[in-house]
């Protein structure tokens, strides 16, 4: 049996792969499912296989035996192990459903009059444009936008994430979801969602699988399996005259077994657990797939769009060097820079501080009577006075315009050293002291370790990545080059965002790419893969197919691999599910005609004990090796990052083979168990 099932991780698999709670609900679940009509009928393999199992039941009581009741009861564990591997998939899905229902509390809102005063009211009873009042340690009833005020607010009960995160209004980070904690401050929220429509009501339901509908290539394969069910009926059928005119006994549960046996009945019981799993992959790593069709998109995406921030590059820029000009040394550059900076909170003032200690060991001291200068958006500097000496660092623009104020002049070679950073990628900050400019800052957006491999193995898939930033062309091109993206759009507006998927949709492609703000929503509504950050404003959510409670852009690049394993993982048990039915074919019917035509004797290899033998080993093998495949249906095939070509070729030598091989070996080996236990 082939074992190359990828690990899972997350919340799920915390409870294990076979927790014994899901077990017991997926047997019970597997019976119920039997007297659901409409819902095997969906399943038209199985639903063959159901009728199958009716017929010879009929024919058991009417002429019982133990052959007949043996096939009986075999056939009637197959269609229960396909309803078990449904049920294994769907029972995870509920639990994480449960976790979820946790969360619904019996909240009492503060909801705001139009006077101004506040009235107490169940969250249940909050309506879409309801405005209400939360404060430290309040439940937010409802999801909502954050209309006026500034809090932290625990998500951890939806993220995981136990850090607390700061919400505001007039932001993208403005929206606030039902069931989370308010830790500091005051807020006012404007309800957004009606009863029973909100986030978490969309999660459970999502998680559960209530809304799950079959994606296109699954309906087709659907139908496929359904066709070759069809093929194989008259070819069964045309068995019976066949026996007569040759002289040996077909039985109707013969050929129920051989046609049970023929049918791809493997993939048919696995199906809708493979797609189901796939979904699961993506809560177990906290994204929320609005459908099983977005995830099948996500393996089917040709083109990458990336943001630079957070995603490609850390999100900050450092300090990287110190560039002396005018005959100034690094050090005396690094030393008036750590002064400017050391009122600086920011990431990038901190990493002046941190540079200028690595590379001179300068570190803080005493000042004496100092006042420190804050940026501003007017003067774009910052910087301290000690006494008489003023010291400044800012946009070159600025510091020079200043430096000149102060009667001092500028260094000729300060522009060139200016534009060599900036057409580096990089960020320029001049520093001056006094009237003195003493050289450059240089600050970088560091690139994110292993993304570039991360790239070349989306590369190697045929998968296009594109850079999203709103830098500049010399800045995004150094960016880009580094980080190894094939292409990149600098200046980035929604408008040209928008025009750049549509261009490659018109080239037959399918898009994927993240965002978080309103601005974002168009191109995530046009992209065939859209995730939307759980951070992000209302309107992001609800244009995306996929939300990431962890707000993590880097997630794109696991959600695509999510769905290239969906689909590689069907395509496998495809491939293996087909090469089971040809070797079947080649153990059975030798073995049921061998003693009428001894020619056949060349192809019965498999030297089974009797024609009935061959039969009920075939289908006890039919049913086990369904339970057998369940563990890897649910996991998923191993992704690895490769061409179409190497992973068909993969996909041929191991499941193909595989297929082949592996009913030779176990239906001999039962063939065996049965002459050992005196059964045949």
């Amino acid at each position: 049996m082939p074992r190359d099932a990828a690990p899972a991780h997350g919340v799920a698999e915390a409870r294990g792969l076979f927790d014994g709670e899901i077990l017991r609900h997926a047997a019970s679940a597997s019976v119920g499912k039997l007297v659901d009509l409409r819902g095997q009928a969906k399943n038209p393999v199985m639903f063959v296989v159901l009728i199958g199992t009716v017929v010879t039941l009929v024919e058991a009581v009417a002429h019982p035996g133990t052959f007949t009741w043996s096939i009986t009861i075999w056939l009637a564990l197959t269609v229960l192990f396909a309803n078990f591997a449904e049920a294994v998939a769907e029972g995870r899905g509920k639990a994480q459903a449960d976790t979820l229902r946790n969360m619904r509390t019996t909240t009492e809102a503060r909801r705001l009059r139009p006077d101004g005063t506040e009235e107490r009211v169940p969250a249940s009873e909050l309506a879409k444009g309801d405005t209400v009042v939360c404060e430290t340690g309040d439940v937010i009833p409802s999801d909502g936008e954050i209309v006026e005020g500034v809090a932290s607010v625990d998500e951890s009960a939806i993220t995981g994430e136990s850090a607390p995160v700061i919400r505001e209004s007039g932001g993208d980070r403005s929206a606030v979801t039902g069931g989370t904690r308010v830790l500091s401050d005051r807020i006012v929220v404007t309800i957004t969602a009606e009863p029973g429509h909100t986030f978490i009501d969309r999660m459970v339901g999502l998680v559960e699988g209530a809304n799950r509908q079959k994606t296109p290539n699954e309906i087709a394969l659907t139908i496929l399996l359904a066709v070759l069910t069809i093929v194989f009926l008259p070819v069964v059928v045309s068995l019976q005259p066949f026996g007569q005119f040759s002289g040996a006994t077909v039985s109707v549960v013969v050929l129920v077994a051989l046609l049970v046996c023929l049918i791809p009945t493997t993939i048919g019981a696995l199906l809708s657990a493979i797609g189901i799993a796939g979904m699961d992959r993506l809560v177990q790593r906290n994204v929320l797939a609005m459908s099983g069709r977005a995830v099948e998109a996500a393996g089917d995406v040709q083109t990458l769009l990336l943001d630079k921030t957070g995603t490609i590059t850390l999100g900050n820029r450092m300090a990287s060097r110190f560039i002396g000009v005018g005959g100034h040394p690094e050090q005396a550059v690094a030393e008036a820079a750590q002064l400017a900076s050391l009122a600086d909170e920011t990431p990038e003032g901190r990493s002046i501080v941190v540079l200028a200690k690595e590379r001179f060991d300068i570190r803080e001291r005493a000042l004496g009577e100092h006042s420190f200068v804050a940026f501003s958006a007017t003067t774009r500097m910052s910087g301290i006075d000690l006494g008489a000496r003023h010291v400044r660092k800012g946009a070159a623009e600025s510091v020079k315009a200043w430096v000149l104020e102060q009667g001092g002049s500028v260094p000729k070679e300060l522009d060139a050293v200016v534009g060599d950073v900036a057409r580096s990628g990089a960020t320029p900050l001049v520093v001056a002291d006094g009237a003195v400019v003493l050289g450059v800052i240089e600050l970088k957006d560091v690139v994110k370790q292993g993304i570039r491999e991360k790239f070349a193995e989306m590369r190697q898939m045929g998968i296009r990545t594109v850079m999203i930033t709103g830098d500049n062309p010399l800045t995004a091109a150094a960016i880009a080059q580094e980080a190894g993206v094939d292409d990149f759009l600098a200046e980035a507006t929604p408008e040209r965002k928008m025009e750049l998927i549509r261009t490659e949709q018109a080239g037959g492609k399918l898009v994927a790419m993240t965002g978080d703000g309103t601005n974002d929503a168009p191109a995530l509504a046009q992209a065939d893969v859209g995730v939307a950050m759980n951070t992000g404003t209302t309107a992001a959510k609800e244009a995306g197919n996929m939300v990431d409670l962890d707000s993590n852009p880097t997630k794109l690049i696991d959600v695509v691999e999510i769905g290239k394993q969906l689909l590689i993982t069907r395509g496998s048990l495809t491939t293996f599910s087909i090469a089971n039915d040809v070797a079947k074919y080649f153990a059975i019917i030798p073995a049921l005609f061998v003693a009428t035509y001894p020619q056949l004797g060349a192809l019965n290899i498999m030297r089974l004990h009797s024609p009935q033998s061959a039969v009920l080993s075939a289908v006890i093998f039919n049913a086990l090796v369904i339970v057998a495949l369940i563990p890897l249906a649910l996991r998923g095939v191993r992704f690895r990052a490769a061409s179409s070509a190497a992973i068909l070729r993969r996909n041929v030598f191991i499941y193909g083979l595989g297929g082949i091989i592996t009913p030779f070996v176990f239906i001999k080996l039962i063939d065996l168990i049965l002459v050992a236990l005196h059964a045949y």
